[in-house]
């Protein structure tokens, strides 16, 4: 943990205290290593389960003052926030390549991110309505002397569980317009990179005591799955915002079943297509191919996953995929000379992806480009990118007892790209549509009457059109149908479900209804 750009040991924030958390090695220690260099300890120390109770308690005790607090003075402190991300852009991005493994362009692009997302959160503009424009109170006439009022409120107290693979970005696109709506925020970071986490969260205490803002507002704890859960049923919190698998997701909200007042904004995950149709530019449809299948070393939910492609060209365009792919540089994040991929984030994210092909490829997949572990880059989880052929996609989930199979609708976080073949648009289609998932999607063609369609008919979240699934903008809603989530969590949308609208009706005179039936004399009073 040398070098480390950590202002505190590492360490929970319970009501504006920093609390140090033990690392003595044994059972309930978390501990993140470089994926680089498995010899390296990035963050040390042991979760305590108290500390959620803790930190319910402080966010609930900041909430009525925070809620209270002017617009004004929660925007000064987000942009507070946003210079400091600025500041800190190239360490805090040092700090996601070391712990979560990603190459340092990519690490260093979602750090400035961060502070992105605050300037497109208070964005006042209202010509294509969004993002505050939704959320901002307005008053109606209703005639005579009434006039009726919307306005909006915080939930409350949000926890907000963070994911691996962008441990700063995913989670910043909750908490920023979870504060700016007014509500206070307890924050559990991914366990596999609880230092990116904590820095995350040092950047928002700074702002917040910078602008006098009450102690609880932000909390952190950390943990793994004990805490987490306790966190995401506790009974004094109001909403949930969560981005990881579909497997947790659904957890999630069985322990809330009972609660439908709560919020539970989900973002889980895709098994994303891509249709490429022979008119399509293939040089570009290769390439965003290629980039989308395995940036992130496959890690991301907006992966391009599925390849759909059209008889006529498939072996042209599959052979470029499959050159492109085997041509991938992938080396140490770090590396001087920049490389496309780093590896997986632990050893059993790579024997889980290993092991995914295996079982594809014994229950009928063609392996075109085989996933394979680099001997040559030593310790590290390592992986180059992997090309199978399949006869179809469906819907179903995995069969047998590995879980999944050839075709099955299961998302392989890894760079693993499956691709079949159709010979017409409305196959293509109807393959693009055979998933439980519904996040992302793009077609590569020039034919405007495929593209309507596609725009209309495809049941995805976000959907392009001559461009890859990977990446979205923080401008535009983000999220997806079916198993891959709701609330459109994280983008443009975010503030939506960060406040709850109310409805005043204000009487301003001295009317009052009487109705039919209803009699009523003013010496009763």
């Amino acid at each position: 943990m040398s070098g480390s750009p950590l202002k505190h040991a590492p360490s929970d924030l319970i009501g504006g205290e920093w609390i140090a958390l033990a690392a003595p090695g044994g059972a309930g220690t978390i501990t993140s290593v470089n994926p680089a260099h498995p010899d390296r300890v990035v963050w040390q120390g042991t979760p305590v389960r108290a500390h959620v109770d803790q930190a319910v308690a402080a966010a609930r005790r900041a909430l009525p003052e925070w809620a209270r607090t002017p617009i004004e003075r929660r925007i000064a402190v987000l942009d507070r926030f946003a210079k400091l991300a600025t500041e800190h852009a190239d360490a805090l991005g040092g700090l996601i390549c070391d712990e979560a493994g990603k190459a340092l362009w990519e690490s260093v692009g979602e750090a400035k991110a961060v502070a992105a997302k605050v300037g497109i959160t208070l964005d006042p503009q209202t010509a294509q309505n969004w993002g505050r424009a939704r959320v901002t109170p307005f008053d109606l006439d209703l005639g005579g002397t009434k006039r009726a009022r919307g306005h909006f409120r915080p939930h409350g107290v949000m926890a907000v569980v963070g994911p691996f693979n962008f441990p700063a970005h995913l989670p910043n696109g909750h908490i920023v317009p979870a504060l700016l709506m007014g509500n206070t925020v307890v924050f559990k970071p991914s366990d596999k990179t609880p230092a990116v986490g904590q820095m995350l969260t040092e950047l928002f205490d700074e702002a917040l005591r910078a602008e006098g803002a009450p102690a609880g507002v932000i909390n952190q704890v950390q943990g793994a799955a004990e805490n987490a859960a306790a966190l995401t049923s506790h009974p004094d919190i109001n909403g949930i915002l969560f981005t990881g698998s579909w497997n947790v997701g659904r957890r999630i909200l069985e322990a809330n079943l009972d609660r439908p007042g709560r919020v539970v904004a989900l973002e889980l995950g895709g098994n994303n297509p891509a249709i490429v149709m022979p008119d399509a530019d293939l040089r570009q449809a290769a390439i965003e191919v290629a980039r989308c299948a395995f940036n992130t070393t496959g890690q991301r939910c907006t992966s391009t996953r599925r390849l759909i492609v059209h008889d006529e060209i498939a072996d042209k365009l599959v052979a470029a995929i499959c050159k492109a792919a085997s041509s991938l540089s992938v080396g140490d994040p770090r590396s001087e000379t920049p490389v496309f991929m780093g590896p997986l984030v632990t050893r059993e994210a790579r024997e889980s992806a290993l092991t995914a092909q295996k079982v594809m490829t014994e229950t009928g997949a063609e392996a075109l480009v085989e996933m394979a572990t680099p001997p040559e880059l030593g310790e590290g989880p390592y992986i180059t990118p992997g090309v199978l052929r399949v006869a179809e996609f469906r819907a179903d989930p995995g069969r047998g007892e590995a879980g999944f199979d050839c075709g099955c609708d299961e998302e392989v976080f890894g760079p693993l790209l499956q691709y079949t073949t159709v010979n017409s648009f409305d196959e293509a289609l109807a393959q693009a549509n055979a998933t439980r998932y519904g996040l992302a999607a793009s077609v590569f063609t020039q034919d405007q009457a495929s593209i309507d369609r596609f725009l209309a008919e495809c049941r995805a979240g976000c959907v392009n059109v001559n461009c890859g699934t990977a990446g979205a903008s923080s401008k535009l809603a983000f999220g997806g149908l079916g198993i891959s989530g709701n609330h459109r969590p994280a983008g443009s949308y975010a503030l939506d479900y960060c406040a709850y609208p109310v409805a005043s009706m204000i009487e301003q005179g001295e009317a009052a209804t009487i109705a039919p039936g209803m009699a009523f004399e003013d010496g009763w009073i």
